[in-house]
């Protein structure tokens, strides 16, 4: 063991570098791992949000009402453009204030069974005052490349003070 590693310490176990509002770039992606959905995550959101509608676990009433199989609920689909399911909040670590909003657009049925893609990609930086909104375009695709949802997130940072800029 060398002298640098015979004190732990927790807060050197980053997993990539925090950077500050001002170290974002617009156009910047970030991807999470690809996801396969299966009955029992169907069923875990189903007692979560206490969803009971046939359409999203009866087989028979899916078919009978034109879908070729039960309906991944639209939340479900949304929760897999989770920042925390990228590196996003590890990039931004000690400066993240708050999510303050989304939108979606549902474009295509989910299944379980489907494998699922999402990314966030930076689309705009925007300074106010001591704090800074960044804006995310958020997409999903499916394994056949089908965009199945897309939208926006929001976030509120604390910007680097200007003299630790000019100074820094």
């Amino acid at each position: 063991m060398t002298t640098s590693e015979t004190t732990f310490d927790p807060a050197r176990y980053e997993i990539v570098p925090p950077r500050t509002f001002e170290q974002l770039r617009i156009g910047e992606v970030f991807r999470a791992p690809s996801r396969t959905l299966t009955d029992a995550h169907a069923s875990a959101f189903q007692a979560v949000s206490a969803d009971n509608h046939p359409v999203h676990y009866d087989v028979e009433w899916a078919r009978a009402h034109g879908h070729s199989a039960p309906v991944v609920h639209g939340l479900q689909v949304l929760a897999f453009t989770a920042p925390g399911a990228t590196l996003f909040p590890h990039i931004i670590g000690e400066v993240f204030i708050a999510f303050t909003g989304l939108a979606c657009t549902f474009h295509a049925e989910v299944h379980t069974g489907d494998t699922l893609y999402s990314q966030l990609e930076i689309i705009d930086l925007t300074p106010e005052g001591d704090n800074g909104l960044v804006t995310t375009q958020v997409t999903v695709h499916n394994q056949r490349g089908d965009l199945v949802l897309s939208g926006s997130h929001t976030y509120l940072l604390r910007r680097t003070p200007s003299d630790a800029i000019q100074h820094g």
